[in-house]
């Protein structure tokens, strides 16, 4: 239930910002593929939709527009993802068709998108290897970002952490997910904090949650 009541939220606020041939595309084009790599796939990742964009409309090689089933995009990330059906359609498609869609692909990599691409069989055949392959492209893409500042892969693994949350978070997260003492963390937390990485979320003598900065929060 929780997750229908989410998606459902989600789906209305991308209407509401659309008209026209966005809207129609959002309207058409997400269909059971769609729902069903957020249901198996991205929902029991990330228990949210920040930064995740439905049919997504980009400019055409050709000087017309695209649309990508998924876009991923936050400050120096943009990841497509693409779910690709096997039908009639596909195993008929003509080889001007194949030799167009290597082509948008391409582009889009020359254009700065990092491309991933499952198969509906994958989705729903394979979920959890799907998962794997999705935390391991936005983890990857996460540490490129904060490359600019020097952060250990402890550091840069609890900034991940707190980002893929979304929202405020407590040292007990930390010491669980990292399975880290609590001086240890502590001691993390307060070098995160000084390199402006993390700030205090809640607590005034004492801090008892986090909070990422907000332009690694917002899209």
């Amino acid at each position: 239930m929780e997750f229908e009541k989410e998606y459902e939220a989600f789906l209305n606020a991308h209407r509401q910002t659309r008209t026209g041939e966005r809207l129609r595309r959002l309207e058409e084009g997400h269909q059971q593929a769609e729902i069903l790599f957020l249901k198996q796939i991205w929902w029991p990742l990330f228990r949210h939709f920040q930064y995740l964009h439905p049919e997504y409309e980009v400019d055409d090689f050709k000087d017309g527009k695209r649309y990508l089933d998924f876009a991923y995009i936050r400050p120096g990330i943009r990841i497509c993802f693409e779910i690709d059906g096997y039908g009639p359609h596909s195993r008929n498609i003509s080889r001007w068709n194949f030799s167009d869609n290597l082509e948008r692909q391409n582009q889009l990599v020359i254009d700065g998108w990092t491309v991933m691409r499952f198969s509906y069989d994958q989705v729903k055949e394979r979920p959890r290897r799907c998962q794997q392959i999705v935390q391991q492209v936005i983890g990857k893409c996460l540490g490129d970002e904060l490359g600019q500042v020097t952060l250990s892969l402890t550091e840069k693994e609890m900034l991940r952490f707190a980002i893929q949350k979304g929202e405020p978070i407590f040292p007990k997260e930390f010491e669980a997910h990292l399975n880290l003492s609590e001086k240890t963390i502590k001691k993390l937390l307060g070098q995160l904090v000084a390199k402006k990485m993390l700030f205090p979320a809640s607590g005034v003598n004492r801090i008892r949650s986090y909070r990422v900065p907000h332009e690694m929060k917002n899209n």
